[in-house]
C-alpha cells in the first residue's frame, strides 16, 4: 500500500521519469509496465472492496444456484473486509495458474477488520466464505479436508505419505477456498434437523423453494429416457441407475423394493429431487415406488468429528456461537468448541487430566469473540456443509451474491442449449 500510494499520490520517487527519455524502446516498455500496473491496482481494489466473480463449482445449491453459473458477489453486503495478507496477486485466490505457486505472500498477516456495509447477514442468506477448515489442506486430497483425513488415517500418515496426501500447506483466513451456502442459522440461534426438516429455537423453518432430496425411484420396467431427465431438470452426474452400480443390488434389498417375477429389481434410479420433481414423479404410471434415501447408507462424519449420535438427516441440537456470549466448557463438550478457540481464535488449548487449560490458565468458561453461522446447501443430501465441518466465523465471510450474469451447461454442446439464456441477471441473493 505505501508503494501504491506513493505512486499514485505523494510521487515522492520520480515514477514517470521514463517519460522523459529519449530512447523509445524503454519508453515502449515502461509504457506497458505503467498500464499493467495500472490494471493490477484497480482490479486488486475492485475485487477487494466492491465485488468479485464467481463460479459455481458443484451441486451444493441446486436448484437455486446451478453449476456452471458465473455469480456477481457483492462485497458491500455485509462490509467490505480489509485484507487480512495484503501482499497477493489479483484474481488468484491461492494459486498462481500455469506456475502452480503460491500467489500470496504470508507476511505480513493483519487483525481482522471489516468496514461497513449495507447490511449484517440474515437468515436464509445465501452467503460466499472461507472455507473454515481450509487452514490445513493435503495439496493431493482436498476433499475430505485435512482434519477429516486425519480423523480416517492418522495424523502422521496424513502428514508423511506424500505420494498419496501431498504436501500439506497452511492457509490463511482471506486466501482459503471460497464456498457459498445458505445460512440456516444465526447467532445465539440452536439448531436442530429432525426428519430433514430445519427447526431454529424449536421452531420449524418453512420450507425454501429448490431444496431437494436423494430418492429412490422404481419403474414399472422402462428405462428414463434423457429427454425426461432434461425435462426434470437432472444432470448427467445425477443421474445414477443402482441395479448397475456395485454393491446397489443389496442396497435395494435393504430398502425393500421388491423383485419381479424373474427374481430381479426393475430399474431404480437414485436422484435428487425437489418436492415439485417428486410430485411429477408420483403421478407417473410408468413409477412404481419411490424412497427417501436413509442417512445410514451414506456414512461419513458429522461435526464434531468422531460425534455418532448425529446424522446429516437427524442433528443437534446445537447452539450456534454469538460474539461476547460466556458459555461453560467441559470435556464432553469441548469438542464443539475445540476448533473455535484453538484455530479460529489463536488461543493455546490443552487439556489435561480431564482440566481444559487455555493460554496456560485452568478454564472452566469461555467468552466467544466473533459471531459465528451455519451453512448448509439446498441439495441437503449431495452437500458437505457445516454438518460436516461446523461452524463458519465471521471474519470468513466475503460477500453474498447479487445476480447470476452468466450461466453455461456442462451437459449441452455449444449450439444446444449450453448458453442458459434464462438464467442471465437472476437474483441469486435467494
Amino acid at each position: 500500500m505505501p508503494l501504491i500510494f506513493d505512486i499514485y499520490i505523494s510521487k515522492f520517487i520520480p515514477w514517470t521519469a521514463w517519460k522523459q527519455s529519449e530512447n523509445k524502446v524503454l519508453r515502449t516498455i515502461a509504457e506497458w509496465v505503467d498500464a499493467i500496473l495500472f490494471a493490477l491496482v484497480a482490479v486488486y481494489l475492485i475485487n477487494t472492496f466492491f465485488f468479485q466473480n464467481y463460479k459455481i463449482p458443484s451441486s451444493s445449491l441446486e436448484k437455486t444456484l446451478l453449476v456452471g453459473d458465473f455469480l456477481f458477489v457483492s462485497k458491500l453486503a455485509y462490509g467490505p473486509r480489509v485484507p487480512m495478507t495484503p501482499l497477493s496477486f489479483p484474481l488468484a485466490q491461492h494459486t498462481l495458474p500455469i506456475i502452480n505457486t503460491k500467489s500470496y505472500i504470508e507476511k505480513p498477516q493483519l487483525e481482522y477488520r471489516r468496514l461497513k456495509g449495507f447490511g449484517n447477514v440474515k437468515l436464509n442468506d445465501i452467503v460466499v466464505f472461507n472455507f473454515p477448515t481450509g487452514d490445513t489442506v493435503a495439496l493431493k486430497m482436498q476433499n475430505p479436508d485435512y482434519y477429516t483425513l486425519v480423523m480416517q488415517d492418522g495424523r502422521e500418515r496424513v502428514n508423511s505419505d506424500k505420494n498419496k496426501f501431498g504436501d500439506i500447506v497452511y492457509r490463511p483466513v482471506d486466501r482459503r477456498e471460497n464456498y457459498v451456502k445458505r445460512c440456516v442459522a444465526l447467532p445465539g440461534d440452536t439448531l436442530q434437523i429432525i426428519d430433514n426438516q430445519v427447526y431454529i429455537n424449536g421452531q420449524k423453518q418453512a420450507d425454501i423453494p429448490g431444496v431437494q432430496f436423494n430418492y429412490y425411484v422404481q419403474t414399472t420396467g422402462q428405462y428414463f429416457s434423457d429427454e425426461m431427465f432434461d425435462n426434470l431438470g437432472i444432470s448427467k452426474d445425477d443421474r445414477l441407475l443402482m441395479n448397475n452400480v456395485q454393491g446397489g443390488i443389496g442396497v435395494l434389498d435393504y430398502l425393500g423394493f421388491e423383485r419381479n417375477k424373474m427374481g430381479n429389481h426393475t430399474p431404480v434410479y437414485r436422484l435428487p429431487l425437489t418436492s415439485e420433481m417428486l410430485a411429477k414423479l408420483q403421478k407417473l404410471q410408468a413409477v412404481s415406488e419411490i424412497k427417501i434415501e436413509p442417512a445410514i447408507l451414506v456414512g461419513g462424519y458429522t461435526f464434531p468429528l468422531g460425534n455418532t449420535e448425529w446424522t446429516r438427516d437427524n442433528y443437534g441440537p446445537l447452539w450456534i456461537p454469538k460474539k461476547g456470549t460466556t458459555v461453560a466448557i467441559n470435556a464432553s463438550n469441548l469438542p464443539i468448541y475445540e476448533h473455535i478457540i484453538r484455530n479460529y481464535e489463536r488461543n493455546q488449548l490443552e487439556l489435561k487430566n480431564g482440566e481444559i487449560f487455555i493460554n496456560g490458565e485452568k478454564a472452566e468458561t469461555y467468552t466467544f469473540n466473533m459471531d459465528y453461522y451455519w451453512m448448509m446447501g439446498d441439495n441437503r443430501h449431495n452437500s458437505l456443509d457445516s454438518r460436516s465441518w461446523g461452524f463458519v466465523p465471521e471474519d470468513h465471510i466475503v460477500g453474498q451474491p447479487v445476480f447470476i450474469w452468466l450461466s453455461l451447461d456442462k451437459d449441452k454442446g455449444l449450439f444446444s442449449g449450453k448458453i442458459r439464456f434464462d438464467r442471465f441477471f437472476k437474483n441469486a441473493r435467494r
